[in-house]
């Protein structure tokens, strides 16, 4: 099912959290949940920081690998404007694959925000372009000699390695990030996603107004939420 435009909209306003448990009572077993990430940039200035956009995917491998196959030009000069680029770097290593000069090019381009499935460097940079970045974890090491971009915009596996899952990220899916986490959104979910996400925050809204009140939470709970 394609996503309207107008649902796309709505579904950015949510929070992580509110998508993924409606991923959940969708039938997706966590939710679309990126287990694992952080957000290392814009920083913990205080300010509230989100990324949304479709999907930019780019798979690495090592180095070494002289037979998978290479892009026809860098990977990040092929950037689409309001995209979330989406890197799956090799398991194992301990070296980025991503920096601050591919920062500057993807704000260049405008990119939405950055999600690394692994390593990435030059934190200093990318909070000063006040670019939305999420990774595994950081490094002083490049990529040159470890690993090098294979395929762009190809269907890749983030591994929730705590509960041994493996979520397929199709590009194109929606990703968001907030300073509670990752959340990846099929495109055929978004319709359903939206009108579960409005419906429990109008029940949280009301829940809140009690709460605020002086009512007691569980009592609260079992009658607004059904």
């Amino acid at each position: 099912m394609v996503a309207s435009a107008k649902a796309i909209k709505a579904l950015g306003k949510f929070a992580s959290c509110d998508i993924g448990d409606a991923l959940v009572s969708l039938g997706l077993r966590h939710g679309g949940y990126l287990s694992g990430l952080k957000m290392y940039s814009p920083g913990s200035n205080g300010a509230v920081a989100k990324i949304f956009g479709p999907a930019y995917t780019v798979r690495m491998v090592p180095a070494s690998d002289k037979t998978s196959p290479s892009p026809p030009c860098h990977f990040a000069d092929a950037i689409p404007k309001d995209s979330v680029v989406f890197v799956s770097q090799p398991k194992g290593l301990i070296s980025a694959c991503w920096g601050g000069l591919m920062s500057t090019r993807a704000k260049k381009l405008g990119a939405a925000g950055v999600v690394i499935d692994g390593r990435f460097r030059d934190i200093s940079e990318h909070q000063e372009l006040n670019m939305g970045l999420f990774a595994r974890g950081i490094s002083i090491l490049g990529s040159n000699t470890f690993t090098r971009s294979s395929e762009l915009n190809v269907p890749v596996q983030y591994e929730n390695v705590e509960v041994d899952e493996k979520v397929t990220i199709e590009p194109g899916d929606y990703i968001l990030g907030d300073q509670d986490g990752v959340v990846s959104i099929p495109v055929t979910h978004i319709e359903d996603c939206v009108r579960l996400c409005q419906e429990r925050y109008e029940i949280d809204q009301k829940t809140l107004e009690l709460l605020e009140a002086g009512e007691e939470l569980g009592p609260t709970i079992k009658k607004l939420r059904k």
